[in-house]
């Protein structure tokens, strides 16, 4: 049984179904709380809201505190989580394939200078 977190149904539902593809269980991943760093004042300070996780198989770790809420933090430790899983299988990530579209466009807009300006 999928855990929800403080964020959409559609969210929650999006990290069930990558992590169902990738085979990541939920008792495959070792989860700490600690306290977290930076922004916040006194309730950053007496409450911890820092997310650690450690996916077992694969031995990834992955720290999260971005939110002040230790539930975002949850979901947005997994999400990374996911993300470094399909990094290490080979699948191309959407990161993955907007860095490779805009390395087309620079390169189709090099060839196009290159052209214009070699004539002259």
């Amino acid at each position: 049984m999928m855990i929800t977190f403080a964020v959409s149904e559609e969210k929650n539902r999006w990290l069930k179904d990558k992590m169902e593809s990738l085979g990541i269980l939920e008792k495959d991943i070792d989860e700490k709380f600690v306290r977290s760093s930076g922004k916040g004042g006194q309730k950053v300070n007496k409450t911890s809201t820092c997310v650690y996780l450690k996916h077992i198989p694969t031995c990834i770790e992955v720290k999260c505190m971005k939110d002040r809420s230790q539930s975002i933090n949850r979901f947005l430790a997994r999400r990374e989580l996911v993300k470094k899983v399909e990094k290490l299988t080979g699948i191309l990530t959407s990161d993955d394939m907007k860095r490779e579209k805009i390395r087309k466009q620079k390169l189709k807009s090099k060839k196009r200078a290159l052209l214009k300006y070699s004539a002259v």
